[in-house]
Parts: structure tokens; C-alpha cells; sequence
């Protein structure tokens, strides 16, 4: 389609990733989106009409990009044939690769994000991320376990990134060996909430005491 007949949306979504190329140099600013219209044959003053909120919206942007590829890459035929726990360290591996050759650009973002006017929308944003990854992995809950389940998959995703654009290691191997540790943690975590709220179910004063007094070994 010509640039010309495309929707600002349209716009917005076909220049995110060179917006992401061009902010390793030129920073997340309206000078990456000139170079990036002018590579992609749009008016760069129609470009910055797609990211009216500077900084931010150029991020946002590219996420979404990441978010629609990983959507596209995984089928629930694809998901349906992994275990849980594989199907979550697939998913935050895949949107890690798609961000790998940007270490830079997701530097600047991270410091762009983490300044304390951009905090509630950088948070929306993680969220987002996580959610995304619980609905692709089959994730139906709709208590409490909705909100911690991303809660805690946003901060393991999180600080993963925080590794992973410092990571030099050959094929990003500390990245990974930090990623299977998180999950495992998580996974820990989720079969002893389980089993705490199963014993919930069915609690007795005799047997809470008992383990007290006799704690498991």
C-alpha cells in the first residue's frame, strides 16, 4: 500500500522498528522518526504525527510490534504441545530475540521509561507485556491469580532485560542461565501457593499447630 494512503495507526506500526534502529544513535527523539520516515518514504511531518507523544509513543510502538509478532509466532496449536513452564521461558526468550541487535535502543528506553513522569505508563506497558505472554500461554484465571501471575511475570521479565542488555556472553548465555532460574523460582512459587490454598480448603487447627510444633523436614 502507498505511504501515502496509510492511517496514521498504519504509520505508526510500519515505522516502530525504524524508529528503534535509528534511536540507538539518535536516542528515542523526533530526529529518529525524520531518519525513519525518510527510510520508509513517509513525510516525516506526517511520521510525527504518529507519535504524539514523543518519547513514549515511539516505545510503546515498538513493543506493540514485539507483542504482534510474538501473537503471530505462537499458535495455540504450538503452545498446547509445551508444558507450562517451557511455555512461558519460549515466550519471554522470543520477545528477547526480537530484541536482540537493539541492546542500545532498549537502554535508552529503559532510561526514557524510568523517568518518574513516563513511571505509570512504563508500568502499563509491563504489564501489558505480561499479560500478553499469560493469555498466549493458556492463562484463564480471573481471581486474584490473574493480577499476581503477571505481577511476578512482569518483575521476572523485567529484570531479565536489565541483565540482558548488559549481557556480552556468546549467544547471550548468562541472559538465559538468569531466565531458567526466574522461571523455576516462579514455578516453586506457584506449586506452593497451590498447596496453600488447598490446605486452606480443608484447615485444621490440629494439623497447622502440629506443623509448628514439627516442621517438616
Amino acid at each position: 500500500m502507498p505511504a501515502q494512503d496509510l492511517t496514521l495507526d498504519e504509520i505508526r506500526a510500519h515505522l516502530a522498528p525504524l524508529v528503534a534502529a535509528a534511536a540507538a544513535f539518535d536516542g528515542w527523539s523526533d530526529k529518529a522518526v525524520e531518519d525513519a520516515a525518510g527510510r520508509a518514504g513517509i513525510d516525516p511531518a506526517v511520521a510525527r504525527l504518529a507519535f504524539p507523544g514523543g518519547a513514549m509513543d515511539m516505545i510503546a510502538a515498538w513493543l506493540e510490534t514485539i507483542d504482534a509478532r510474538m501473537v503471530e509466532s505462537f499458535s495455540p496449536e504450538i503452545i498446547a504441545a509445551m508444558p507450562v513452564r517451557e511455555r512461558i521461558r519460549a515466550l519471554v526468550q522470543f520477545r528477547l530475540e526480537c530484541l536482540a541487535g537493539h541492546e542500545e535502543a532498549l537502554r535508552r528506553a529503559q532510561a526514557v521509561m524510568a523517568m518518574p513522569q513516563n513511571a505509570p505508563r512504563a508500568l502499563k506497558l509491563g504489564w501489558s507485556a505480561a499479560d500478553t505472554m499469560w493469555r498466549l500461554a493458556g492463562d484463564t484465571a480471573t481471581d486474584y491469580n490473574h493480577y499476581t501471575k503477571r505481577a511476578i511475570l512482569g518483575s521476572v521479565y523485567a529484570a531479565t532485560l536489565a541483565v540482558f542488555v548488559g549481557d556480552e556472553s556468546e549467544g547471550k548465555a548468562e541472559t538465559r542461565a538468569f531466565l531458567d532460574r526466574r522461571i523455576e523460582g516462579v514455578m516453586k512459587f506457584e506449586k506452593a501457593k497451590a498447596r496453600l490454598l488447598k490446605d486452606r480448603d480443608g484447615f485444621s487447627v490440629t494439623r497447622f499447630l502440629g506443623r509448628l510444633r514439627y516442621p517438616a523436614r
